[in-house]
């Protein structure tokens, strides 16, 4: 399955790192969408169905490591393999059903990036898209 059957939640604080998410991710083919902070990203993840999420863990308020623990309360979402990109520090799961499927430290590799988005996007199955999309 390429990846313009593909969608990819975006969960980044930076605009301009989400900005150039938002852009390599669309150049190559995904259907995206962004939030700037955990709680938006929760309330996209309700209402569209990624095949992965690419997440910042230092976020404001809510951070990542939040987001992946009320991620895993979200209907149909616990599945959803999450891409690290962060950068600055370790990136150390608080527990180990919070480890994310990838890290990508920023700054982050293009190439590296889309690899990695591919590699885990394509190995979900295309289900539940909660938002009526036929693909």
């Amino acid at each position: 399955m390429d990846a313009a059957h593909r969608r990819i939640l975006v969960v980044e604080d930076d605009e301009a790192v989400r900005a150039l998410l938002i852009e390599l991710l669309t150049e190559a083919g995904y259907a995206v969408r962004a939030a700037n902070d955990g709680p938006a990203g929760l309330e996209l993840l309700r209402d569209w169905r990624p095949d992965a999420i690419v997440l910042d863990i230092a976020l404001p308020g809510m951070d990542g490591w939040a987001f992946r623990t009320a991620q895993r309360r979200v209907r149909g979402a616990v599945d959803i393999p999450v891409v690290v990109v962060s950068g600055g520090h370790r990136i150390v799961a608080p527990s180990p059903e919070l480890i994310p499927a990838a890290v990508v430290p920023k700054p982050f590799d293009v190439d590296e990036l889309l690899a990695t988005v591919a590699r885990l996007a394509a190995h979900r199955p295309l289900g539940d898209r909660r938002d009526g999309a036929q693909v």
